[in-house]
């Protein structure tokens, strides 16, 4: 026997393959995966391993039952004693001290807010702030984090509530993955990416009328965006989106509903520029990726060459040391599919994707439209719970009743269950790809919380800011950002290859650039939705961005920015990453004047007649009174004459009648200097 892989020693063993990986590390063997291979004696070791545990047992369990028998009351009596006591002793020392933590606003609280949340007088508040160096007033707002040292210092147990964002990461993990103890395991869901004409479709459509029974064979089968096969009693579910933009548009709205993404390369033409795209965009949303190597059947079919390509991208396969899964396909003649499906339902198996049916439902939006007939029209993948005809549901700014339901085959159903695609009638408007739904417990719910969401809705679009360099900075000060995401896009190969080698070797305090995709050719409506989900900020090199991708950006607040010069796209990205594009300023003194006298105006007060010593005043220009070299006055001049018309400037050796803003007590013998902050780069 040669090598084996893990998953046929398991399917032989009749385990599953998690536990043959936990005896195989166990033994000190490198294994990475379900695909890892096994040599024979480590097969044999593996199997020794699995199958002495069960005589051992029997051999124990026979000899000495009644000695078992007489330690087991004993043995179990002392330990329940000091059980029952451990728990009494820790509560009577714990009561007197603990204290229920107090919630605190992520957006932090005013001092008058603390007296009433602390239940303390203002006054100790104060003085306490006063001790950390805080000078502040009753109604001036402390950010959580001073709280949260403000509570410390007076003792008080503080828990800061959630923000909108971490309670919205935290509902869609749940969403993914179950952790209740009625939780039971689901199919999992599956993205087909991959570069036009490599064979999506026909992979697709393979995998699809294969699991078409012979009696649904005649009949018409709805798209609906996501459909259900079953592949050895167990079923994956398929999202049938145009590619990896609405895959995209999904994870912009912060939902990850896709477990495993396939790689559709074809043998005989390798990687292309869209095949790239598309590991990027799976790669940028953490989804594993197995590489499906179609069109076998080609007579230039190499297989070999899209390893090498992939591995270039990180893609290394397992055989080579790395730990992504390549199978051979052809979606024409049908070989190698079902090995496809064993694979994903393998790496499903390894990730334990659980769902609870026993409770209100809730997913995600695949795609909606407007039908002429039947009014708005989702097809929704159900994630948590299971829906039933009848159920109050609302999905972002949309509600309704659960009015009608169907299957992919366009079967009517009564209801169903987690993971299961189906295409629902009956909300009130469209909601967009990617939005949540979920089943609520009535229609005054569903109403109320969609008018909530269209008011959130509203105040974050009026709050929306665009990603651009001059922003980096600023974040990563505040730890939100420690790389710079850049999507590159240039008008040559050779281009992108010099600009990301002079990208990589700026160094600035830990903080890297992180270039999530690039590309050769003009910036189109994938990038701009790629740059949209990650934070991202396009750089482009002698190419343009067409009218759809610049209104995307614009809608989207996506920064373009276009440069012919490779070193001025080094340097900004230096500036951006050193924080100096916010601009900083510096004094310049422009001139000085001494005041000879001066003229007091009933209308509009002290007018000084003076005379420049050096350099010039103008009439932009800030000033700033001196009195025998101290500071009396700073600030602009309201007017600046020569004679009587209003002058711009005025240089040395001149007169001129000088009004400065909002101050009259000027005497002769002062001095003025002027100066302008100028941006220093």
């Amino acid at each position: 026997m040669t090598k084996m892989r893990i998953y046929e020693l398991a399917r032989e063993l009749e385990s599953d393959s998690k536990n043959i990986i936990k005896i195989a590390l166990d033994m000190g063997f490198d294994v990475k995966n379900h695909m890892s291979n096994l040599d024979a004696a480590q097969v044999e070791a593996v199997r020794k391993a699995l199958s002495k545990p069960q005589p051992d047992k029997t051999k124990k369990a026979k000899p000495q039952p009644d000695k078992a028998q007489k330690a087991k009351p004993q043995a179990a009596k002392a330990p329940a004693r000091q059980k029952a006591d451990k728990p009494r002793e820790a509560k009577a020392r714990k009561e007197p001290a603990e204290k229920k933590p107090v919630l605190i606003s992520a957006a932090g609280h005013t001092v008058a807010e603390l007296e009433q949340l602390f239940d303390m007088p203002v006054t100790q508040i104060m003085k306490a702030l006063m001790s950390l160096g805080v000078m502040t007033h009753i109604n001036q707002q402390l950010d959580s984090d001073t709280v949260e040292i403000l509570a410390a210092q007076l003792g008080i147990p503080v828990e800061v509530e959630k923000s909108a964002e971490e309670l919205k990461a935290e509902r869609l993990a749940a969403m993914k993955t179950s952790m209740a103890a009625d939780a039971v395991e689901r199919p999992p869901v599956v993205t087909v990416m991959g570069h036009v004409d490599h064979g999506k479709t026909s992979l697709l459509d393979y995998i699809r009328n294969a699991n078409v029974t012979a009696g649904e064979a005649g009949g018409i089968t709805q798209h609906i965006g996501a459909y259900q096969v079953v592949h050895d009693g167990r079923k994956i579910v398929f999202l049938d989106t145009p590619g990896h933009e609405a895959f995209t548009a999904m994870r912009a709205r912060g939902t990850k509903i896709t477990d495993i993404a396939i790689l559709v390369v074809a043998a005989d033409e390798g990687v292309m520029p869209q095949t790239v795209e598309a590991l990027n965009h799976a790669k940028a949303a953490d989804v594993p990726i197995i590489v499906a190597v179609n069109k076998m059947d080609k007579p230039g079919a190499n297989p070999e060459r899209v390893k090498q390509q992939l591995s270039n991208h990180g893609l290394v396969p397992e055989e080579w040391g790395g730990d992504t899964i390549f199978v051979e396909v052809s979606a024409t003649a049908g070989t190698g599919i079902d090995t496809l499906l064993e694979m994903i339902l393998l790496s499903a198996e390894m990730m334990e994707l659980k769902a609870s049916p026993d409770r209100l439902a809730e997913g995600t939006v695949i795609e909606a439209k407007v039908d002429k007939r039947r009014g708005p029209v989702a097809t929704i993948l159900i994630q948590q719970g299971t829906l039933t005809i009848g159920d109050p549901i609302v999905c972002g700014a949309a509600f309704g009743k659960v009015r009608a339901m169907f299957d992919d085959r366009g079967n009517r159903l009564e209801s169903a269950g987690p993971a299961v695609p189906v295409e629902v009638l009956g909300l009130s408007d469209v909601p967009p790809a990617g939005e949540i739904f979920q089943a609520v417990a009535d229609d005054k719910t569903a109403r109320s919380e969609a008018e909530g969401f269209g008011q959130e809705q509203s105040q974050t679009s009026m709050r929306k800011t665009r990603v651009s360099l001059e922003d980096i900075f600023k974040q990563m000060e505040e730890s939100q950002v420690k790389e710079l995401n850049l999507l590159l896009k240039s008008d040559v190969q050779g281009t992108n290859e010099a600009i990301k080698q002079s990208l990589s070797k700026i160094k600035v305090e830990d903080i890297k650039v992180n270039i999530i995709h690039d590309g050769v050719g003009g910036i189109n409506q994938s990038d701009v939705t790629l740059a949209s989900a990650s934070g991202a900020v396009i750089i482009g090199f002698n190419v343009r961005p067409d009218a759809q991708a610049q209104r995307l950006a614009e809608e989207e607040n996506v920064e373009i920015r276009l440069y012919r010069v490779i070193y001025d796209l080094i340097d900004d990205v230096k500036l951006a990453l050193k924080g100096m594009l916010e601009p900083e300023y510096k004094e310049k003194i422009l001139g000085r004047v001494e005041v000879r006298n001066t003229f007091r105006h009933s209308k509009v007060g002290t007018i000084a007649g003076c005379y420049v010593l050096d350099g010039k005043v103008t009439n932009r220009a800030l000033g700033r009174l001196l009195r025998d070299g101290v500071i009396i006055y700073e600030g602009k001049i309201a007017s600046l004459k020569r004679f009587k018309d209003d002058v711009k400037e005025v240089n040395t050796g001149y007169e001129c009648g000088i009004m400065l803003e909002n101050f009259n007590d000027i005497k002769e013998g002062d001095e003025i200097e002027f100066y302008a902050m100028v941006e220093e780069k």
